[in-house]
Order: structure tokens, then C-alpha cells, then sequence
């Protein structure tokens, strides 16, 4: 896979300026995408896809500093979050499987900016773990890598100060939004479908991914021959390292680069206040040539 045509070592890195703001339809859903071009046309593009619960416009910090390394960014509000609708309640039917799909409605409505330039699918925590499923699915031929940031598998072994809390707590929630018909955010995720509160209870509960209409992908996720970054933080107090861990031991085949990253990043503050190493390695990812 080779790199596109970067600017040159002298030119100045154009500032990020306002985002476009484009929708996609979903049935009787609809995204929201914010669309941040680089100067070179045929610069890498990075689709990122963020945590439950935390909208596009969080990551901004962030990716002000990739679109300063010269790279064109998509940025999508998953449904429910942001300015994507509906918000979620009793009414709200989808999980997994409905995300996964948005992952590729985004790249086939990016798919005329996505031609002759390598494209990165990079995702926070839930955005991760949907993009990964969409691959599986795919086998990944419409993108040249992915970077999971924070992204791991919440089984409840895999922890380690906490790990008697995780197995309750992930069947007191799934139980309440059950109850409830949907998740109300008490602490954790912001408003969701139960589908989505299910399925990531489903992850805590057993360590695998839940059955993507009706098919278990773990074969497939195993079997994925792209490059994938996966990074931890040391600081990350919903996704620690040992998470992240488990995650990776399932991509048998794919060519993992592990980055652990010290400092006082958390789950949640490596995309503002903290973003300048994860730029660094996301940045070394994208423009590799390997």
C-alpha cells in the first residue's frame, strides 16, 4: 500500500477551520458527520468513530492535531449521541449489528473522497469495536488499516482491581434497560438503546462479541490480514491495558502494532487536553508504508 503525495517539509500545515456538517440516512435514523478536509487531495483519511456516548465534536483537540500532520478526518456521531437521531428510547431497536452497519453506510457515502488515498478506520472504545465487527464482515477491502484507541474487550476477568464489580455491574445494567426500554446514562455511557447496553453486557459477561444477526465473527476477526494499531493508557480507568490484551490475542492474523502509552492520559482526555502522543502514533500509522 503506498503513501499518497504529502505536502513539502516546509510548507505550513493548514489550520483545521470549521467542519462540514453532513448527514447520512438510516432508515428512520440519520447520522451526523463532520467532514474536516486536508489541503492534498490525496492525503490519508482518517473515519473515526468515538465512544458511547461521546459526540463528534469531543475529538476536535484531536483532530486538530492530525489535520495539522497534513491528513483529511471524518468524524461521526454514533446514533443516538451528538446530533445523530434519534435519541435513544423505548422506541430504539438497535445494537451492534445496526452500528456495524452504519461503519459501512459512512465509508460508502465517503467513498468518492476515499478513492486513491489510504483510508484509516480509527476507533474509541464502542466506535472500535464496531469498526472491527464491520471488517470481519468485510474482510476489510475497503480500508488500509485500522487504530483502535482505548478499545478492548470489558470481560470481566480480564481486569484486575475491579474485577468483581464488572459482572454485576454489567447485569445491573443490562437488567435496568431492559426494565426501562432503553439506558438512561446514570454514570456510564450516556443515554443508549437497550440493544447496545445488551450487547456490551454480553462482552463483559463471556469476553467474546455478541452474534451479529444471528453469526458468531470471532472466526472471521481472527482471520483479518490488515495492519491494526491498538492502543492502551495508562491511565485509562474503563479500558486498561489487560483489556486491550484480550482484544488483540483474538486477531490472529492481522499485523498488530502494540503502542502502551504512559503519562496522565485516561479513557477520555487523550482526545483534548492530552492528544499529542496518540496524534503522534496514529499519525506514524497512517502515513506507513508497511
Amino acid at each position: 500500500m503506498g503513501v499518497p503525495n504529502q505536502r513539502e517539509p516546509n510548507q505550513p500545515a493548514p489550520e483545521p477551520g470549521p467542519y462540514q456538517q453532513e448527514w447520512i440516512d438510516r432508515g428512520t435514523d440519520r447520522l451526523s458527520l463532520h467532514w474536516y478536509p486536508a489541503a492534498d487531495t490525496a492525503a490519508p483519511m482518517v473515519v473515526l468513530w468515538p465512544a458511547m456516548g461521546v459526540p463528534a465534536g469531543y475529538y476536535r483537540p484531536f483532530v486538530t492535531g492530525l489535520r495539522r500532520a497534513g491528513l483529511a478526518v471524518a468524524v461521526v456521531d454514533l446514533r443516538g449521541t451528538g446530533a445523530s437521531t434519534p435519541p435513544a428510547s423505548r422506541r430504539s431497536r438497535y445494537g451492534y449489528a445496526e452500528l456495524t452497519d452504519d461503519v459501512g453506510a459512512v465509508l460508502e457515502h465517503l467513498k468518492p473522497r476515499r478513492d486513491g488515498r489510504r483510508v484509516l478506520l480509527l476507533g474509541h472504545s464502542l466506535g472500535g469495536q464496531a469498526c472491527l465487527l464491520h471488517l470481519a464482515r468485510t474482510g476489510g477491502a475497503d480500508v488500509d488499516g485500522l487504530a483502535l484507541v482505548a478499545v478492548g474487550l470489558p470481560y470481566w476477568r480480564s481486569y484486575q482491581d475491579i474485577r468483581k464489580l464488572v459482572l454485576p455491574y454489567a447485569h445491573a445494567i443490562s437488567a435496568i434497560s431492559a426494565v426501562l426500554g432503553y439506558w438512561p446514562g446514570w454514570g456510564f455511557g450516556g443515554r443508549q438503546a437497550r440493544g447496545v447496553i445488551r450487547d456490551w453486557a454480553h462482552t463483559a459477561r463471556t469476553g467474546r462479541f455478541p452474534l451479529i444477526y444471528g453469526v458468531d465473527l470471532t472466526g472471521t476477526v481472527a482471520a483479518l490480514r490488515l495492519p491494526v494499531l491498538a492502543v492502551s493508557l495508562a491511565r485509562d480507568q474503563y479500558t486498561p491495558a489487560s483489556t486491550v490484551d484480550h482484544l488483540v490475542a483474538g486477531l490472529g492474523a492481522a499485523r498488530v502494532r502494540r503502542a502502551h502509552l504512559d503519562g496522565d492520559a485516561d479513557h477520555f482526555s487523550w482526545a483534548r487536553s492530552d492528544s499529542g502522543p496518540v496524534v503522534e502514533v496514529v499519525t506514524a500509522f497512517a502515513l506507513a508504508t508497511d
